[in-house]
């Protein structure tokens, strides 16, 4: 991890694309297919706060898609890889170090089936919780990352979890998961704005 560590920190001191002050990692599974799946409620979610820039622009690299900007008067970038759930650690070192951004100023979005539907818990680090996207992150740089689960369970009776992620949302779930996702696109901006403690006492209700 130390090898990689220092690999990306020369990438960054080398070819600095711009200095953002925030970095929102988004976790889910590129391509139409996976739309709308309950493993991409990351996704979901930076789509939404990308509403909330200013000045945007984009960058496609081989492993994510960003797009930065202005946000509480803070430059932020938002990432989503373009890498599966499972390998989607390089990519947010890769992000982290293109936009110079240190471990503890990114915020992983991740979905969490052991969450009731819509929500939203924000925590300062921690393990993986059995999720593969996630601990591809850890992999790539430690435990000590902010990150925001988004629930979509329960996982039902009888299911698979693979299957229940990868499904789509029910139809009657859709209001509830607008709600989520614009929650969980304000704890985000609410941590690039005012940092992990603030947030964390704003939105952790219940």
């Amino acid at each position: 991890m130390a090898t990689l560590s220092n690999f990306f920190g020369f990438f960054c001191r080398k070819k600095p694309l711009v200095k953002a002050d925030y970095l929102v990692f988004g976790i889910g599974n590129p391509g139409d297919k996976y739309k709308y799946t309950r493993h991409n409620a990351g996704f979901m979610v930076v789509d939404r706060l990308s509403e909330s820039l200013t000045d945007a622009r984009t960058r496609r690299e081989p492993s994510f898609e960003a797009i930065w900007g202005t946000l509480s008067g803070k430059t932020v970038v938002l990432v989503k890889p373009t890498t599966f759930v499972n390998r989607c650690g390089a990519a947010f070192a890769a992000s982290g170090s293109l936009f110079c951004v240190p471990v503890e100023s990114r915020l992983v979005v991740v979905d969490d089936y052991h969450l009731p539907l819509g929500a939203v818990r924000l925590r300062r680090g921690g393990s993986d919780g059995g999720h593969n996207g996630l601990a591809s992150v850890i992999e790539s740089c430690g435990e000590n990352v902010a990150r925001l689960r988004l629930g979509i369970g329960p996982l039902a009776p009888g299911s698979k979890s693979v299957e229940f992620v990868l499904g789509k949302f029910d139809e009657q779930e859709l209001p509830a998961v607008d709600a989520a996702v614009r929650t969980a696109a304000d704890a985000s901006a609410a941590f690039c704005g005012l940092g992990i403690e603030r947030a964390m006492n704003l939105f952790n209700k219940g």
